[in-house]
Formats: structure tokens, sequence, C-alpha cells
């Protein structure tokens, strides 16, 4: 349940949409976290992250890795087609969520509402 709550953070809402604006951007991102693992065996941690919708229809998903690091995830029609990572891109959908995959061992859950039109 923690993790839903978590991943619900993601979704669009009135009052995240009033905070949600960051310099540089067109306003339509929207801020938030995620659950998500760095390192193959790690339990999943709450990760700060940013939706960017672009006006094509894709969508980035760059996500702290905590360590300085920024993750992207690229979007077309809510799939993810690659990432920042030279590593191979896996994903699976369990339920509402979007489960990612990044070799060898970063995992990352969005709720799939969040990356509807």
């Amino acid at each position: 349940m923690l993790r839903f709550t978590i991943a619900f953070a993601l979704l669009s809402s009135p009052a995240l949409a009033q905070v949600a604006s960051v310099v540089g951007t067109d306003g339509q991102s929207g801020l938030g976290t995620v659950p998500c693992a760095v390192n193959a065996g790690d339990p999943l941690k709450s990760c700060n992250a940013e939706l960017r919708r672009r006006d094509d229809g894709t969508i980035t998903l760059a996500v702290g890795l905590g360590n300085g690091e920024v993750r992207s995830i690229y979007f077309t029609d809510g799939v993810p087609e690659s990432s920042s990572s030279a590593a191979k891109l896996t994903y699976e959908t369990r339920g509402d969520l979007l489960v990612i995959f990044i070799d060898p061992g970063e995992v990352y859950e969005i709720p799939k509402a969040a990356l509807a039109q």
C-alpha cells in the first residue's frame, strides 16, 4: 500500500500542479516521487522524479538516483523506449503499474495513469 501511495504522488493533482512548474519547463511538468532501486538487490525507496510531457506526445521521466545522477527514461505512447543509460531496458505491467528494469539492477515503478495522455 505504501508503494502505491508513493507512486500516486506522481499523478497530477491540483495541489501538485500549483507547485510543479520548474524553471526552463513549459509548466506541464509534474514533480513527485517514484519507487526505485538503483542497485540489484536494493529495496525500493522513494526517488524524486519529474515527468516532462512534450508537444509531440512523448514523455521523459527524470529520476534522481540519490548519488547526484539523474536517470532519464523516454516514453512514446506510454511505452518506455530507451533511457539515458546505454544498458538494456525492459519493462512489464503489474496491474496499474509499469515496472521498468535497466540492467544490471535499476528498477522503477510508474503508475500507468501518470503516462496517459
